[in-house]
């Protein structure tokens, strides 16, 4: 399968606002908090601001990273294409960028937390949820580039 990493465009706003909205749709412990053109809305701000890095696959957008300096907002892919390779694609892309990221996950989504301890994140705090929309806990990681100096 090929995949090619891109900056997204702003017609790519409509395909990583479906990823999105589609995980809160997938996931019994996600609540569905904005509608799909909401979703899509806050995809496009996201992309305008230079964020969005998308993984297509034959024409098609099926996951993207959003990253904003050394913080990743988001890594989602369409569920057919996980396991695949296509996270991590994106994953070491963000590293290649920074010498330290950091991202939260809620700690219900127990295959995210995994993804990101196996690539070296580590846990740097947990919370009840009372600080994100969704009021979820979660837990915040962070990684260092070894070498990396702090500062």
């Amino acid at each position: 399968m090929n995949v090619i990493l891109r900056p997204a465009h702003s017609t790519d706003a409509g395909a990583v606002g479906g990823i999105l909205h589609a995980f809160s749709r997938e996931n019994d412990w996600m609540p569905e908090l904005h509608s799909g053109a909401e979703t899509i809305a806050f995809c496009g701000y996201m992309i305008d601001q230079g964020w969005v890095t998308v993984a297509e696959t034959d024409e098609r957008v099926v996951g993207f990273l959003a990253l904003k300096a050394g913080e990743i907002h988001s890594l989602y892919l369409t569920p057919p294409k996980c396991g695949q390779g296509i996270g991590q694609r994106l994953l070491d892309y963000a590293k290649s960028k920074q010498p330290k990221l950091s991202l939260f996950a809620f700690q219900a989504n127990h295959g995210a937390c995994r993804f990101y301890e196996r690539n070296g994140f580590t846990e740097f705090a947990r919370s009840d949820g009372a600080d994100n929309d969704e009021n979820l806990p979660d837990v915040k990681y962070v990684w260092h580039r070894k070498g990396a100096a702090d500062g």
